[in-house]
């Protein structure tokens, strides 16, 4: 850089035109530009006390195409964005309004459509926009009008890849009846509608709400849409058919620049685009109709009687004997003339049943007290032998202490005397 500026300093007394051609036109030098095509209202609303900035693009810039993105909602905004909401971005050069699709990439490489960003995570979007190189950042806005009291910038990323290699899909549940039952065979209707509906699925894995795993196998001429399916299990005609199936969803091809430009003097901040569902709901004061099916409803279901368990006999022998079904019938009650009738004492056996029945009273505690008394004296009788034993083991562990300490001074004394050369004693 410095020799450059030293080659410059040739041309400081040259005048400026010449030298524009040699070394071209200086930081802070007015310049003329010609631009071709642009609109009228460009020129008729021209506001000079508004800036305006020139930007370059190179070659393949100037098309229009898919473009993948990595995106994440800014923390500071206070609304997450929703899929197919318009949205602002400003990208390169370009500031332009666009429908995005958001999707996250499953452990399989599935692509999955997301209803809304993430609160705190990165996730994948789609659009249709001008061709830009990849690593380009962004930002997103969903207004340029006017001022906004909270954050403005919903969300930040960047540009990924440049084509429609992305498939993205979004989960798709068909649901159908069993109308005949043969063991484990069912014919299902209500899923499709046509026999060539049913042999783009046929092999397809289905399932049961309650946890019954089943195959499609092929279509049937009647009803239309109908197909004979198998299954791990009979199934029961209260039982819901569903196929989990993955459809794939095409991307908007919505490319808006944003025309503040072109609107009158002291409008150019009031650019507004297309709006959101939300918006058109609340200008229009549209109110969303609730679903029927997802409002809380009291659950009447009927009683279901179900058939008696039936063992065949051969079974019943196999059994023990505490699984094998009683025959025992329920006893009725028995009739009044057979119970057993009220006795009614006479004074003189009431007095005797009281005096046997405190003679039995003090029978009962004499023996209770007396089977205490034996309970403490044999408790003492095996802590009086507990501690026998004890000293028992005691002596018996010092007698051999002492025994062993006789033998260890003979062999000690043995094996000198072996060492001497002196007649060993037996």
């Amino acid at each position: 850089i410095s020799k450059q500026a030293h080659l410059l300093k040739t041309f400081e007394d040259v005048d400026d035109e010449t030298r524009v051609q040699y070394e071209g036109f200086r930081p802070g030098m007015y310049v003329r530009l010609e631009i071709p095509s642009l609109p009228c209202e460009f020129v008729t609303n021209f506001d000079p006390h508004y800036p305006i900035i020139f930007g370059a693009l190179g070659a393949s810039e100037g098309n229009v195409g898919y473009l993948q993105m990595r995106l994440k909602k800014h923390r500071w905004h206070n609304r997450i964005l929703k899929t197919r909401d318009p949205l602002i971005l400003s990208l390169g050069w370009r500031r332009f309004q666009t429908i995005p699709l958001y999707h996250f990439e499953d452990h399989n490489g599935r692509h999955r459509l997301l209803k809304y960003t993430p609160q705190h995570m990165h996730c994948g979007a789609t659009i249709w926009g001008p061709i830009t190189p990849q690593g380009t950042g962004f930002l997103a806005v969903q207004s340029v009008a006017g001022t906004k009291t909270s954050f403005r910038i919903a969300a930040t990323g960047v540009v990924l890849d440049l084509d429609n290699s992305v498939t993205i899909v979004k989960k798709l549940k068909l649901i159908g009846y069993p109308y005949k039952i043969y063991k484990n065979t069912s014919f299902i209707k209500g899923m499709f509608n046509t026999v060539l509906e049913v042999a783009k699925f046929e092999g397809a894995s289905i399932r049961t709400v309650s946890g019954v795993r089943g195959q499609i196998k092929k279509a049937l001429s009647t009803p239309a849409g109908a197909y004979r399916a198998t299954f791990e299990d009979r199934l029961l005609m209260s039982d819901i058919v569903f196929l989990r199936s993955w459809y794939p969803v095409s991307v908007p091809q919505l490319y808006n620049p944003v025309t503040s430009l072109l609107m009158p003097a002291g409008q150019k901040d009031s650019w507004s685009g297309m709006r959101t569902v939300g918006q058109l709901k609340h200008d229009l004061g549209v109110r969303n109709k609730p679903n029927t099916d997802s409002l809380y409803k009291p659950v009447v279901r009927a009683q279901r009687h179900f058939k008696k368990l039936h063992i065949p006999r051969e079974l019943q022998k196999a059994l023990p004997f505490k699984s094998k079904p009683k025959q025992d019938q329920p006893k009725g009650k028995m009739p009044k003339d057979l119970q057993r009738p009220a006795v009614i004492r006479e004074p003189h056996e009431r007095k005797v049943a009281a005096l046997l029945n405190a003679l039995s009273t003090v029978h009962n505690y004499k023996s209770k007290k007396a089977h205490m008394a034996q309970h403490t004296k044999h408790k003492d009788f095996l802590r009086q032998r507990s501690k026998a034993e004890e000293d028992k083991l005691k002596r018996q562990k010092e007698a051999k202490k002492k025994l062993y300490r006789m033998m260890g001074q003979k062999e000690k004394k043995s094996q000198r005397s072996s060492l001497k050369g002196a007649p060993q004693d037996d």
